[in-house]
Order: C-alpha cells, then sequence, then structure tokens
C-alpha cells in the first residue's frame, strides 16, 4: 500500500499493529489487548484524517496509483458480458478512450470512459488518459448506437485533459469536444455521466454532459488542474493548493453550485482502500438513477436536460 504525504499517522499505526501482531504470533505473550488499543487508535486516525480533506488532498487522493480506473470498474460492474468496441471510422482507435455495451442484470447498457495506465508502458499506450479528437469521435459514435438501439449511456470521467498535441489540434480537438457536448444535449437516450478521479477541462467535459451527473467523493472537476492554475496565475506551482481552494473543484463545492447532482460515498481511506465497495457503491448509483429516468419520453428526457443545463451558473442582467 502507497500513503500520501497526509497518510502518514496512517502509515505509522499501521506498521505497529503489524509488528504487534507478529510478536503475538511468534511468542506466547497475549498482545490482544494492546492490538485492539493500537486498531482503536487506527481507526480514530483514519476518521479524523478523512473527514477533514482539504481540496488539494482530494486532488491528491484522485491521483493516487492503486485507485481503480475505467477499465476496473467496468469488469467489477459488466463482468463478461462488457464487449468493447473500437474505432472512430475515420482515422484510428483511441486507446485513452473505451467503450462498450454490458450488462447490469438483464438491462443493457452503453458505457465509455477514460482510461489511465497502470505503469510506465500502459501509460504510454492510454496516452495517460489524455484522449485526442478520435477518441471523443468514437465516444460519439457509440453514443449515436446506444440512441438508435434505445440503450442508456454511462460515462466515467477520469482525464488529466483533453491530448493537447499539434497532432491532436491539426485533427480538430476542439471540435470534437464541442460536437460531442452539443449532440449529448440533445441525445434521445438517458445519460449517467460519473466522474471517478480527474475531472479536468474539456477533455472531461466531452463526455460528461448528462440527465445524472455523479462525482465520487474524493474527485475533483473543473476547468483547469490547480498545477496549471497556479502556474498562470503564480508563474509557479507552489500555489497548487491555494489554486484548489480557490477553484472550488471538490465534489461539495460542486454540489453546492448546482453543477451536479450527487456525490457517490466512498470507503474510508478512499476507493483504493477498498475497490469491491467502491464499484458496489457506483453501480448501485446507475441503477437507481436509470430507474429514474427510464419512463421519461425522448422529448422529456431532451427538454429535461436543456432545462438543468440552462438554469446552471450565477448571473445579473
Amino acid at each position: 500500500m502507497e500513503y500520501l504525504d497526509f497518510e502518514m499517522p496512517i502509515k505509522e499505526l499501521q506498521d505497529q499493529l503489524e509488528k504487534c501482531q507478529i510478536i503475538g504470533e511468534e511468542s506466547d505473550v497475549d498482545v490482544t489487548a494492546t492490538c485492539k488499543k493500537i486498531e482503536k487508535k487506527l481507526a480514530e486516525a483514519r476518521k479524523d484524517i478523512y473527514k477533514n480533506l482539504t481540496p488539494w488532498q482530494r486532488v491528491q487522493l484522485s491521483r493516487h496509483p492503486n485507485r481503480p480506473y475505467t477499465m476496473d470498474y467496468i469488469h467489477a460492474i459488466f463482468g463478461e458480458t462488457f464487449m468493447e468496441l473500437h474505432g472512430d471510422r475515420n482515422v484510428k482507435d483511441d486507446k485513452a478512450m473505451v467503450g462498450g455495451l454490458g450488462k447490469i442484470g438483464n438491462q443493457s447498457f452503453m458505457v465509455i470512459g477514460q482510461q489511465k495506465g497502470y505503469n510506465t508502458k500502459t501509460r504510454q499506450y492510454r496516452n495517460f488518459g489524455m484522449a485526442n479528437p478520435e477518441g471523443y469521435r468514437k465516444a460519439l459514435r457509440l453514443m449515436k448506437m446506444a440512441e438508435k438501439f434505445r440503450i442508456p449511456v454511462v460515462t466515467l470521467l477520469d482525464t488529466p485533459g483533453a491530448y493537447p498535441g499539434l497532432e491532436a489540434e491539426e485533427r480538430g480537438q476542439g471540435e470534437a469536444i464541442a460536437r460531442n457536448i452539443f449532440e449529448m444535449t440533445r441525445l434521445k437516450t438517458p445519460i449517467i455521466a460519473i466522474v471517478i478521479g480527474e475531472g479536468a477541462s474539456g477533455g472531461a467535459l466531452g463526455i460528461g454532459v448528462g440527465d445524472r451527473v455523479y462525482m465520487m467523493e474524493n474527485t475533483w472537476y473543473t476547468v483547469i488542474s490547480p498545477e496549471s492554475c497556479s502556474s498562470i496565475l503564480w508563474r509557479s506551482w507552489e500555489f497548487k493548493e491555494q489554486a484548489a481552494d480557490a477553484l472550488k473543484l471538490t465534489g461539495a463545492d460542486m454540489k453546492k453550485l448546482n453543477l451536479i447532482d450527487s456525490i457517490i460515498k466512498e470507503p474510508i481511506g478512499g476507493a483504493h482502500t477498498d475497490r469491491e465497495g467502491a464499484f458496489k457503491a457506483v453501480e448501485a448509483q446507475i441503477l437507481e438513477a436509470f430507474d429514474e429516468l427510464k419512463d421519461l419520453s425522448d422529448a422529456d428526457l431532451v427538454t429535461k436536460r436543456m432545462n438543468k443545463y440552462s438554469e446552471m451558473g450565477v448571473y445579473k442582467e
């Protein structure tokens, strides 16, 4: 298990507990009471640390190397029923954007999301979760297919942003994202969007328009990463914590601003500490949202979605 800086008190207590258990196993000394005392301290430390997380600490948790990625959720929730679909029918198959058909029970879903890598090799293969224009066009192709066959769409957002390379701009990165946003607002099938990690900029918004939009507890969703914001405003990455505070990027901030519908609770310590618990929480939220949307007519679905986004924001005339 890897620990972040603010988790070091937990690591120290965890190490003490392991040593205590080893002593009990290797000797005749009864250390049960001591181990229970450490366990109690460990539980209290976890509770205190994770209930008072700063925005920057939530950003760190969203990037934890052991945190489950899109394909982990897909395999856990949809299992062997998942069939991946490839290509945008124009340029190529973007490995940073994955999608396909899967079932929960007897209900089919079109699930689409950004996929990061687990090590150096797979991170390069997945382009660090940063999709090119063909990734967004593949996502749109799959959404249009879902609309044709009346299949609800689930999108899983986890990206540091769309790929900013010259070749991506040459192939129309901005147009591809804008087209997705436009088409998603009027797609005649339910759309459920969930931020499972990083939700940065248009890269996330390109598959983030939905009838229901949720954020997992230790994720973030905003126009720019804290580091990039800090480098623009202060000409240095040293002010990333202040930037994270100012950006109002946490689930609580987004809910308060009515930009998302709800926050999905994570196991104490983050999704990486109890993957099965995280998978079950996301699956339950998908089914709950679908149950709310399944009986709406196409016209009502699109009208409600349009109104949802039209009412966002505060302005003065």
